[in-house]
This record gives structure tokens, sequence and C-alpha cells, in this order.
């Protein structure tokens, strides 16, 4: 199904092929309905549920950092993973867990990344590490797409942000620039209606986010953010626009938060308990599984044999983040200046300590 909202004289085309009971509508292309890319992507999104979960109660029970949470929203993540390939360069913002873990980035290294140690942001090859700042990710992606357009490379650059960063003056420098320069440069924005606790009718007056490629003469459109399809076909056009240089492409995708903003945040004071509810009709795994089940591809045979695959995953990730040391404070300390601060001489004396205990911990087991 596609629709255009017009905008003076521009037009804001929607993509949809997946409905809320998992039905094809309109007219599919092949590609993006493959039936086994949808099966892996139906396989990565109950992983990264099952992960997310846990990561959560980690961090209740005090083993885990502040954690953002991508409930709700992981079809956008895992087809962004499944349509980049090994050569293109990905920058993400801090709700990105489906994507790292498929370009590479091991599930224990998200986990030690939000548990404070930036050991965690050594994996993912050429892609840049997690981005917590509101929008900045998007003029480091520009400087990256800058360089590949140097270097007539035919690969792309994809950048992900929040409906939030929009409104950010980086983003616009970055839209900016990516039009005047013709750029390889996909922005993704993830729309879950919240920028913490301000709704998304409250951030811009903008009927779309979207149009705000207009002004950049950038191709922009938006996608049912929960129809893995329809996001399967966006982004794999988008991202060969970008290596074919015919420049950039802003695409919004439409989703919502189901969880808080973070687990520092309490949704509950802000959002209305009905509108959170109706959302979850909405949960795009549920959405790609009932397709899944209606094609014949899928089972509860196959259903139950996921679920324990995914289980144990994460309890060995869990296990594998737990029993990882601390860092060597020399490493942590010993480099930055000549001579060591007061404050920070304490500090180092107690990891010091602390390395020293568990050692004997580990060598008394």
């Amino acid at each position: 199904m596609h629709r255009a909202f017009s905008h003076t004289d521009a037009d804001i085309p929607f993509h949809q092929f997946l409905d809320r009971e998992g039905n094809l509508i309109g007219e599919v292309p092949e590609r993006a309905a493959d039936p086994q890319g949808l099966i892996r992507a139906y396989e990565a999104m109950a992983l990264v549920r099952a992960f997310d979960q846990k990561a959560v109660a980690l961090q209740r029970t005090g083993q885990l950092g502040t954690y953002a949470s991508s409930l709700g929203q992981e079809a956008i993540g895992t087809v962004i993973g499944q349509c980049l390939d090994e050569r293109d360069v990905f920058v993400p913002y801090y709700r990105d867990v489906a994507t790292q873990f498929q370009r590479g980035v091991s599930l224990k290294d998200i986990l030690l990344f939000w548990g404070g140690d930036e050991r965690g942001s050594l994996g993912g090859g050429e892609d840049l590490p997690i981005c917590i700042p509101i929008a900045t990710q998007l003029t480091h992606a520009a400087g990256v797409a800058t360089a590949m357009k140097i270097r007539r490379e035919t690969r792309a650059t994809l950048v992900t942000c929040g409906d939030g960063a929009t409104s950010k003056g980086d983003f616009y420098e970055s839209l900016n620039v990516a039009g005047v320069w013709h750029l390889p440069l996909v922005v993704v924005i993830n729309n879950n209606q919240w920028a913490i606790s301000v709704p998304r009718h409250q951030q811009t007056a903008a009927r779309t986010l979207a149009q705000k490629g207009i002004a950049a003469e950038i191709p922009a459109c938006q996608v049912d953010g929960n129809d893995v399809v329809a996001l399967r076909y966006v982004i794999s056009a988008a991202l060969e626009r970008a290596r074919s240089d015919k420049g950039s492409t802003l695409i919004e995708a439409i989703t919502y938060r189901l969880s808080d903003h973070t687990t520092a945040d309490d949704a509950t004071r802000y959002r209305d308990p009905d509108e959170l509810k109706a959302a979850w009709e909405n949960d795009p795994i549920v959405r790609l599984q009932r397709h899944l089940h209606g094609a014949g591809l899928w089972s509860k045979e196959k259903e139950a044999d996921l679920a324990e695959r995914c289980r144990a995953d994460v309890e060995a990730t869990v296990q594998a983040y737990l029993n990882t040391p601390d860092p060597n404070p020399k490493d942590i300390m010993d480099y930055l200046y000549a001579t060591l601060p007061p404050q920070l001489e304490s500090q180092r004396e107690a990891l010091l300590i602390k390395a020293q205990r568990q050692r004997q911990m580990a060598s008394d087991a």
C-alpha cells in the first residue's frame, strides 16, 4: 500500500506491505518478501527481544548501567542489519542493538558498553560505536560519507537517529551538506513518537519528519517501522541508490517505543496507558510471526526451538559478561597524566585492591 501526503508541491510517499494481521497488501516486490530473509529477520528480532528483557533485568538488579531498550522497535534495526553490505559503514545511535549484533558486535560487548566498560565499543569493524549525545552521530556520518565520495567508493553510509534528534542543528546541517555534496548517505529516523517525555507533536510543527529532507533536495519517504517487508524494500533501495552515486535518502520509520526511554526513565508519569495498550497491538514481532504462520513458513515446533535457542544464547552471553575481569587499573589510569591527581590516585588504589580480590577468588575457585 502506498499513499502520498501533499505539502506545498511535494509528496511524501508512505510504504506498507504487511498489515497488522500479517497479510501482504498491494503489489509486493519479490526481493522484499523473500521467505528465507523474513525467517532470518524473525529469528534475529526474537533474539534481540530476549536479550533486551534480560538487559533490563540486569540493570534492575544493579548488574548493568543505564540501558536503552529497543522494545517494539526491533524491526527497524534488524532490517538495517540485513540490508547493509560488509563494505558499508553503519553509524548508530543508542537504540541500535539489533543492527550492531548483525554487524559483528557481540551481545557480550553490548552488555560491556552499557555496563560502563568502553572495551565494549571495540567491535564492529569500520562501523562507529554507539553515540549517546543526541544527533552528533549525523555529522560523523556525513563526514564518513564525504570520505567515500572523495575516494569514489561504491559503498554507503547509513546513520540512525530518533525523532527528537531531527530538531537539532546537527540533523539539519548534515542533511544540508549531504544534499549539496550529493553524498552516499542514508538517514533513518526511528520515529518512536517520544523524545524522552516529549511527544512527537510537541517537538516540531512539521506534519511529517520525512519532509525535513525537502529543503536539502534529498528524496524522502515514510515507512511503517513495524513492517519488515516494507522496511526491506525502502532501506535496500536507498542503500543501492547511495552506492550508485545517486545521492542521499531520508527515511522516517514510524513505530512506537513500548518501553521507558531508558531504565532511568518512568514513562508512566507522562504516557497514557491506553495509548501504550493500543501500540502493543502493532507489535512488529507478532505481525511477522502471523505472516510466517499464514505462509506456512513457521510452526509451533519451530517457535519452541527458537525460544530455547534465544534463552540459551542470552544466558551464555550474560554469564560471559559477568565473568569478564575488570580492566587493568594501569590501562585506565596510567596513560593520561604525567602525575596522577590525588583523587584519581585513590581510585586507582581501590581498583587495584578490587582486581587483586578478583584474582584471588578466581584462584580459589
